[in-house]
Protein backbone atom coordinates (compact mmCIF):
# COMPACT_ATOMS: atom_id res chain seq x y z
CA UNK A 1 0.00 0.00 0.00
CA UNK A 2 1.09 3.83 -0.95
CA UNK A 3 -0.02 5.87 2.08
CA UNK A 4 -0.53 9.72 1.33
CA UNK A 5 -0.95 12.18 3.83
CA UNK A 6 -4.85 12.62 4.30
CA UNK A 7 -5.57 16.44 5.28
CA UNK A 8 -9.62 17.82 5.47
CA UNK A 9 -9.71 21.02 7.54
CA UNK A 10 -6.33 20.76 8.74
CA UNK A 11 -7.22 17.26 10.24
CA UNK A 12 -5.02 14.65 9.06
CA UNK A 13 -7.12 11.19 8.57
CA UNK A 14 -4.18 8.89 8.52
CA UNK A 15 -0.90 7.76 9.56
CA UNK A 16 2.71 6.23 8.10
CA UNK A 17 4.13 3.97 10.13
CA UNK A 18 7.57 4.31 8.75
CA UNK A 19 7.48 7.45 9.30
CA UNK A 20 6.01 7.27 12.91
CA UNK A 21 8.94 4.75 13.47
CA UNK A 22 12.05 7.06 12.55
CA UNK A 23 10.16 9.91 14.44
CA UNK A 24 10.50 7.71 17.38
CA UNK A 25 14.24 6.54 16.82
CA UNK A 26 15.30 9.91 16.23
CA UNK A 27 13.98 11.60 19.48
CA UNK A 28 15.52 8.26 21.59
CA UNK A 29 19.01 8.96 19.81
CA UNK A 30 18.46 12.67 21.28
CA UNK A 31 17.44 11.33 24.47
CA UNK A 32 20.42 9.18 25.04
CA UNK A 33 22.34 12.40 24.05
CA UNK A 34 21.14 14.91 26.52
CA UNK A 35 20.49 12.27 29.53
CA UNK A 36 22.51 9.92 31.91
CA UNK A 37 21.09 8.14 35.01
CA UNK A 38 22.56 9.77 37.79
CA UNK A 39 21.66 9.13 41.91
CA UNK A 40 17.59 9.98 41.88
CA UNK A 41 17.06 9.65 38.56
CA UNK A 42 13.71 7.66 37.94
CA UNK A 43 13.54 3.53 37.65
CA UNK A 44 10.60 3.35 37.47
CA UNK A 45 7.96 5.56 35.39
CA UNK A 46 4.08 5.33 34.90
CA UNK A 47 3.25 7.65 31.70
CA UNK A 48 -0.64 7.83 31.46
CA UNK A 49 -1.10 9.54 27.83
CA UNK A 50 2.05 8.05 25.94
CA UNK A 51 1.72 7.80 22.78
CA UNK A 52 2.25 11.16 21.35
CA UNK A 53 3.54 14.86 21.95
CA UNK A 54 4.40 15.37 25.27
CA UNK A 55 3.38 12.09 26.52
CA UNK A 56 5.75 10.20 24.44
CA UNK A 57 8.66 12.31 24.53
CA UNK A 58 7.96 12.09 28.28
CA UNK A 59 8.50 8.22 28.03
CA UNK A 60 11.24 8.43 25.72
CA UNK A 61 13.44 10.71 27.80
CA UNK A 62 12.89 8.75 31.21
CA UNK A 63 13.67 5.29 29.41
CA UNK A 64 16.25 5.95 26.83
CA UNK A 65 17.95 8.81 29.09
CA UNK A 66 17.93 7.83 32.45
CA UNK A 67 16.87 3.74 31.58
CA UNK A 68 14.27 3.60 33.53
CA UNK A 69 11.76 0.32 33.15
CA UNK A 70 8.37 2.26 31.66
CA UNK A 71 4.62 1.32 31.81
CA UNK A 72 2.59 3.38 28.83
CA UNK A 73 -1.33 3.90 28.62
CA UNK A 74 -3.14 5.15 25.64
CA UNK A 75 -6.05 4.18 23.99
CA UNK A 76 -4.94 3.90 19.85
CA UNK A 77 -6.45 1.79 17.07
CA UNK A 78 -4.61 -0.21 15.38
CA UNK A 79 -4.48 -1.08 11.62
CA UNK A 80 -6.90 -2.77 9.43
CA UNK A 81 -6.07 -5.11 6.50
CA UNK A 82 -7.31 -1.15 4.35
CA UNK A 83 -6.47 1.37 6.78
CA UNK A 84 -3.32 2.08 8.82
CA UNK A 85 -3.42 2.76 12.85
CA UNK A 86 -3.36 5.91 14.53
CA UNK A 87 0.07 7.78 14.52
CA UNK A 88 0.00 6.48 18.63
CA UNK A 89 -0.44 2.97 17.60
CA UNK A 90 2.92 2.87 15.65
CA UNK A 91 5.04 5.11 18.23
CA UNK A 92 4.03 2.53 21.00
CA UNK A 93 4.82 -0.18 18.53
CA UNK A 94 8.39 1.53 18.04
CA UNK A 95 8.95 2.43 21.87
CA UNK A 96 8.54 -0.87 23.44
CA UNK A 97 10.61 -2.59 19.79
CA UNK A 98 13.58 -0.58 20.59
CA UNK A 99 13.04 -0.72 24.37
CA UNK A 100 13.49 -4.53 23.89
CA UNK A 101 16.12 -4.29 21.88
CA UNK A 102 18.04 -1.76 24.59
CA UNK A 103 17.42 -4.43 26.87
CA UNK A 104 14.75 -1.68 29.09
CA UNK A 105 11.77 -3.27 30.16
CA UNK A 106 8.32 -1.76 28.61
CA UNK A 107 4.88 -2.21 29.07
CA UNK A 108 2.59 -0.19 26.80
CA UNK A 109 -1.16 -0.48 27.59
CA UNK A 110 -4.34 0.12 25.34
CA UNK A 111 -7.64 0.95 26.41
CA UNK A 112 -9.55 3.56 28.71
CA UNK A 113 -7.55 5.49 30.99
CA UNK A 114 -10.38 6.87 32.83
CA UNK A 115 -11.72 3.49 33.85
CA UNK A 116 -11.12 1.90 36.88
CA UNK A 117 -10.04 -1.22 35.23
CA UNK A 118 -7.32 0.07 33.40
CA UNK A 119 -5.64 1.54 36.71
CA UNK A 120 -6.68 -2.22 38.03
CA UNK A 121 -4.80 -3.41 34.85
CA UNK A 122 -2.23 -0.86 35.11
CA UNK A 123 -1.04 -1.81 38.62
CA UNK A 124 -0.38 -5.44 37.55
CA UNK A 125 2.06 -3.99 34.69
CA UNK A 126 3.65 -2.34 37.41
CA UNK A 127 4.25 -5.58 39.10
CA UNK A 128 5.13 -7.00 36.00
CA UNK A 129 7.69 -4.76 34.34
CA UNK A 130 9.33 -4.59 37.90
CA UNK A 131 9.73 -8.00 38.26
CA UNK A 132 11.44 -8.67 34.98
CA UNK A 133 13.82 -5.40 35.46
CA UNK A 134 14.48 -6.84 38.57
CA UNK A 135 13.79 -3.49 40.89
CA UNK A 136 11.20 -2.75 43.35
CA UNK A 137 7.57 -2.30 42.07
CA UNK A 138 7.28 1.63 43.10
CA UNK A 139 6.62 4.22 40.68
CA UNK A 140 9.31 6.55 40.95
CA UNK A 141 7.90 9.17 38.54
CA UNK A 142 4.36 9.56 37.07
CA UNK A 143 3.33 11.90 34.39
CA UNK A 144 -0.41 12.91 33.09
CA UNK A 145 -0.35 13.79 29.76
CA UNK A 146 -3.66 12.79 28.83
CA UNK A 147 -5.49 14.09 25.93
CA UNK A 148 -8.80 13.06 24.99
CA UNK A 149 -12.26 14.55 24.10
CA UNK A 150 -14.44 12.71 25.74
CA UNK A 151 -14.59 10.92 29.49
CA UNK A 152 -16.88 8.35 31.17
CA UNK A 153 -17.16 9.23 34.79
CA UNK A 154 -16.20 5.69 36.42
CA UNK A 155 -18.27 6.62 38.70
CA UNK A 156 -21.49 7.40 37.44
CA UNK A 157 -21.02 6.36 34.04
CA UNK A 158 -22.36 9.51 32.38
CA UNK A 159 -20.04 10.50 29.41
CA UNK A 160 -18.84 13.79 28.94
CA UNK A 161 -17.72 15.79 25.97
CA UNK A 162 -15.12 18.66 25.92
CA UNK A 163 -15.37 21.67 23.90
CA UNK A 164 -12.85 24.55 22.95
CA UNK A 165 -15.04 27.57 23.30
CA UNK A 166 -14.68 30.92 24.70
CA UNK A 167 -16.83 32.02 28.16
CA UNK A 168 -18.94 35.09 28.33
CA UNK A 169 -18.75 36.08 24.65
CA UNK A 170 -18.45 34.93 21.22
CA UNK A 171 -14.80 34.89 19.49
CA UNK A 172 -13.30 35.32 16.11
CA UNK A 173 -9.58 35.38 15.38
CA UNK A 174 -7.24 34.59 12.46
CA UNK A 175 -6.51 31.16 11.09
CA UNK A 176 -4.12 29.88 8.53
CA UNK A 177 -4.93 26.72 5.87
CA UNK A 178 -1.42 25.24 6.36
CA UNK A 179 -1.26 23.53 3.18
CA UNK A 180 -2.16 27.13 1.17
CA UNK A 181 -1.19 29.60 2.94
CA UNK A 182 -4.74 30.97 3.21
CA UNK A 183 -5.96 33.55 5.93
CA UNK A 184 -8.95 33.20 7.38
CA UNK A 185 -11.18 34.34 10.27
CA UNK A 186 -12.59 31.41 12.77
CA UNK A 187 -15.09 32.06 15.07
CA UNK A 188 -16.30 30.29 18.13
CA UNK A 189 -19.82 30.58 20.06
CA UNK A 190 -19.91 30.82 24.04
CA UNK A 191 -19.63 27.88 25.86
CA UNK A 192 -22.84 26.98 28.18
CA UNK A 193 -22.90 26.29 31.43
CA UNK A 194 -22.84 22.53 31.03
CA UNK A 195 -19.97 22.84 28.21
CA UNK A 196 -17.77 23.89 30.47
CA UNK A 197 -18.95 21.73 32.91
CA UNK A 198 -17.98 18.97 30.78
CA UNK A 199 -15.19 20.18 29.82
CA UNK A 200 -13.59 20.41 33.08
CA UNK A 201 -14.18 16.70 33.92
CA UNK A 202 -12.48 15.69 30.90
CA UNK A 203 -9.42 17.97 30.76
CA UNK A 204 -9.85 18.96 34.08
CA UNK A 205 -7.87 17.33 36.91
CA UNK A 206 -10.40 14.41 39.25
CA UNK A 207 -8.65 11.96 37.04
CA UNK A 208 -4.76 12.52 38.03
CA UNK A 209 -6.22 12.67 41.45
CA UNK A 210 -8.00 9.28 40.96
CA UNK A 211 -4.63 7.54 39.83
CA UNK A 212 -2.49 8.48 42.12
CA UNK A 213 -5.03 7.32 44.77
CA UNK A 214 -5.33 3.92 42.63
CA UNK A 215 -1.40 3.95 42.84
CA UNK A 216 -1.17 4.74 46.35
CA UNK A 217 -3.80 2.23 47.51
CA UNK A 218 -2.53 -0.50 45.63
CA UNK A 219 1.35 0.15 47.04
CA UNK A 220 2.94 0.80 44.22
CA UNK A 221 3.97 4.29 44.52
CA UNK A 222 7.39 5.10 45.95
CA UNK A 223 7.59 7.55 48.80
CA UNK A 224 9.56 9.83 46.70
CA UNK A 225 6.80 9.86 43.78
CA UNK A 226 7.25 12.76 41.49
CA UNK A 227 4.12 13.43 39.48
CA UNK A 228 3.79 15.84 36.80
CA UNK A 229 0.85 16.90 34.63
CA UNK A 230 1.19 19.36 31.44
CA UNK A 231 -0.62 22.76 30.64
CA UNK A 232 -0.11 25.77 28.36
CA UNK A 233 -1.14 29.44 29.36
CA UNK A 234 0.20 31.39 25.64
CA UNK A 235 -0.03 35.04 25.05
CA UNK A 236 -2.70 37.72 25.93
CA UNK A 237 -3.77 37.36 22.53
CA UNK A 238 -4.82 33.45 23.01
CA UNK A 239 -6.37 33.99 26.18
CA UNK A 240 -10.34 34.20 24.92
CA UNK A 241 -10.51 31.09 23.51
CA UNK A 242 -7.92 29.24 25.83
CA UNK A 243 -6.97 30.54 29.24
CA UNK A 244 -10.28 32.40 29.36
CA UNK A 245 -12.22 29.41 27.95
CA UNK A 246 -13.07 26.25 28.48
CA UNK A 247 -9.66 24.76 28.08
CA UNK A 248 -8.51 27.39 30.39
CA UNK A 249 -11.00 26.53 33.25
CA UNK A 250 -10.23 22.56 33.01
CA UNK A 251 -6.95 23.76 33.08
CA UNK A 252 -7.29 25.56 36.63
CA UNK A 253 -8.92 23.04 37.92
CA UNK A 254 -6.07 20.85 36.90
CA UNK A 255 -3.54 23.11 38.96
CA UNK A 256 -6.24 22.79 42.24
CA UNK A 257 -5.66 18.90 41.54
CA UNK A 258 -1.56 19.19 41.34
CA UNK A 259 -1.99 20.74 44.97
CA UNK A 260 -4.08 18.68 46.42
CA UNK A 261 -1.80 15.64 45.14
CA UNK A 262 1.08 18.15 46.01
CA UNK A 263 -0.35 18.02 49.53
CA UNK A 264 -0.52 14.57 50.20
CA UNK A 265 2.60 13.41 48.53
CA UNK A 266 4.59 15.71 50.41
CA UNK A 267 4.60 14.11 53.41
CA UNK A 268 6.54 11.47 52.53
CA UNK A 269 9.20 13.30 50.14
CA UNK A 270 7.12 13.30 47.58
CA UNK A 271 5.98 16.43 45.01
CA UNK A 272 3.60 17.22 42.41
CA UNK A 273 3.66 20.27 40.00
CA UNK A 274 1.88 21.50 36.73
CA UNK A 275 4.49 22.33 34.16
CA UNK A 276 3.48 24.58 31.69
CA UNK A 277 4.94 24.05 28.33
CA UNK A 278 5.76 25.78 25.21
CA UNK A 279 3.53 26.18 22.01
CA UNK A 280 3.99 23.23 19.75
CA UNK A 281 1.83 21.89 17.01
CA UNK A 282 -0.54 19.27 17.78
CA UNK A 283 -3.78 17.48 16.38
CA UNK A 284 -5.52 19.87 18.75
CA UNK A 285 -3.85 23.23 18.21
CA UNK A 286 -3.98 23.19 14.58
CA UNK A 287 -7.91 23.81 14.76
CA UNK A 288 -7.90 26.29 17.44
CA UNK A 289 -8.64 29.47 16.04
CA UNK A 290 -5.75 31.95 16.10
CA UNK A 291 -2.59 29.75 17.18
CA UNK A 292 -1.56 28.39 14.28
CA UNK A 293 -1.63 31.81 13.05
CA UNK A 294 0.42 32.60 16.11
CA UNK A 295 2.52 29.46 16.11
CA UNK A 296 3.62 29.91 12.59
CA UNK A 297 5.13 33.40 13.61
CA UNK A 298 6.40 32.28 17.30
CA UNK A 299 8.65 29.94 15.29
CA UNK A 300 9.93 32.04 12.85
CA UNK A 301 11.14 34.32 15.53
CA UNK A 302 12.45 31.40 18.13
CA UNK A 303 14.20 29.83 15.11
CA UNK A 304 15.99 33.11 14.42
CA UNK A 305 16.86 33.35 17.46
CA UNK A 306 18.28 29.80 18.02
CA UNK A 307 15.73 29.13 21.18
CA UNK A 308 13.19 26.88 19.24
CA UNK A 309 12.24 23.62 21.23
CA UNK A 310 10.21 20.44 19.84
CA UNK A 311 8.57 18.07 22.54
CA UNK A 312 11.60 16.15 23.29
CA UNK A 313 13.70 18.90 23.94
CA UNK A 314 11.10 20.31 26.34
CA UNK A 315 10.98 17.39 27.94
CA UNK A 316 14.95 16.80 28.17
CA UNK A 317 14.88 20.15 29.65
CA UNK A 318 12.08 19.61 32.36
CA UNK A 319 13.94 16.65 33.35
CA UNK A 320 17.52 17.85 33.04
CA UNK A 321 17.00 21.27 34.63
CA UNK A 322 14.47 20.75 36.64
CA UNK A 323 13.08 17.75 38.44
CA UNK A 324 16.29 15.82 38.54
CA UNK A 325 18.79 18.40 38.65
CA UNK A 326 21.54 18.47 41.00
CA UNK A 327 19.96 20.48 43.25
CA UNK A 328 16.49 19.22 43.46
CA UNK A 329 16.77 15.20 43.12
CA UNK A 330 16.55 14.84 46.86
CA UNK A 331 14.58 18.36 47.68
CA UNK A 332 11.89 18.64 45.37
CA UNK A 333 11.30 22.10 47.03
CA UNK A 334 14.19 23.23 45.20
CA UNK A 335 12.92 23.07 42.16
CA UNK A 336 12.44 26.22 39.91
CA UNK A 337 8.67 27.35 39.96
CA UNK A 338 6.20 30.50 39.27
CA UNK A 339 4.64 32.73 42.07
CA UNK A 340 1.44 29.92 41.59
CA UNK A 341 3.88 26.97 42.10
CA UNK A 342 4.14 25.92 38.38
CA UNK A 343 7.13 24.97 36.97
CA UNK A 344 8.28 27.32 33.88
CA UNK A 345 9.43 25.09 30.84
CA UNK A 346 7.60 28.18 28.14
CA UNK A 347 10.14 30.31 29.48
CA UNK A 348 12.03 30.80 26.08
CA UNK A 349 8.65 31.57 24.31
CA UNK A 350 7.05 34.28 27.26
CA UNK A 351 10.74 36.02 27.09
CA UNK A 352 9.89 39.28 26.79
CA UNK A 353 11.57 39.85 23.63
CA UNK A 354 10.22 36.90 21.53
CA UNK A 355 6.58 38.37 22.34
CA UNK A 356 7.48 41.34 21.30
CA UNK A 357 8.79 40.73 17.85
CA UNK A 358 6.54 37.81 17.51
CA UNK A 359 3.51 40.31 18.07
CA UNK A 360 5.06 42.50 15.60
CA UNK A 361 5.60 39.73 12.85
CA UNK A 362 1.85 39.24 13.14
CA UNK A 363 1.00 42.35 12.08
CA UNK A 364 3.44 42.63 9.12
CA UNK A 365 2.20 38.53 7.69
CA UNK A 366 -0.16 38.81 4.79
CA UNK A 367 -1.23 36.07 2.54
CA UNK A 368 1.07 37.79 -0.34
CA UNK A 369 4.38 37.77 1.94
CA UNK A 370 3.25 34.31 4.84
CA UNK A 371 5.72 31.86 3.42
CA UNK A 372 8.51 34.66 3.94
CA UNK A 373 7.35 35.86 7.30
CA UNK A 374 5.92 33.26 9.59
CA UNK A 375 7.02 29.79 9.70
CA UNK A 376 4.12 27.95 8.15
CA UNK A 377 6.53 25.29 6.13
CA UNK A 378 7.71 24.42 9.92
CA UNK A 379 4.08 24.09 11.31
CA UNK A 380 3.43 22.09 8.20
CA UNK A 381 6.10 19.85 8.49
CA UNK A 382 5.60 19.28 12.32
CA UNK A 383 1.94 18.76 11.58
CA UNK A 384 2.61 15.84 8.94
CA UNK A 385 5.46 14.79 11.04
CA UNK A 386 3.14 14.22 13.85
CA UNK A 387 1.52 11.19 11.84
CA UNK A 388 4.51 10.24 10.59
CA UNK A 389 4.59 12.31 7.17
CA UNK A 390 7.36 14.57 5.77
CA UNK A 391 10.03 12.77 7.45
CA UNK A 392 13.57 12.86 5.87
CA UNK A 393 14.60 9.19 5.04
CA UNK A 394 11.84 7.88 4.47
CA UNK A 395 10.17 6.61 1.49
CA UNK A 396 6.63 8.02 0.45
CA UNK A 397 6.21 6.26 -2.70
CA UNK A 398 7.70 2.83 -1.21
CA UNK A 399 4.74 0.44 -0.80
CA UNK A 400 4.03 -0.19 2.79
CA UNK A 401 3.84 -3.84 3.13
CA UNK A 402 2.83 -4.18 6.89
CA UNK A 403 0.39 -1.88 8.35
Amino acid sequence: MIIKPMIRNNICLNSHPTGCFAVVKRQIELAKKELRPVEGTPKLVLVVGCSTGYGLASRIAAGFGYGAATVGISLEKPASETKPGTPGYYNNSAFDREAAAAGLQSVSLDGDAFSNEMKDRTVEAIKKVAAAAKIEAKIDLVIYSLASPVRTDPKTGIMHRSVIKPIGKSYSGKTIDMMTGTISTASAESATDEEIANTVKVMGGEDWELWIEALSKAGVLSSKVKTAAYTYLGPELSWPIYKNGTIGRAKEDLERAGKAINAKLSASGGAAWVSVNKALVTRASAVIPIIPFYVSCLFKEMKEKGIHEGCIEQIIRLYRDRLYAAATTSDPKKVPVDSEGRIRIDDWEMREDVQKDTLARMGKVTEENIFELSDIAGFKHDFLEAHGFDVPGVDYDADVRSL
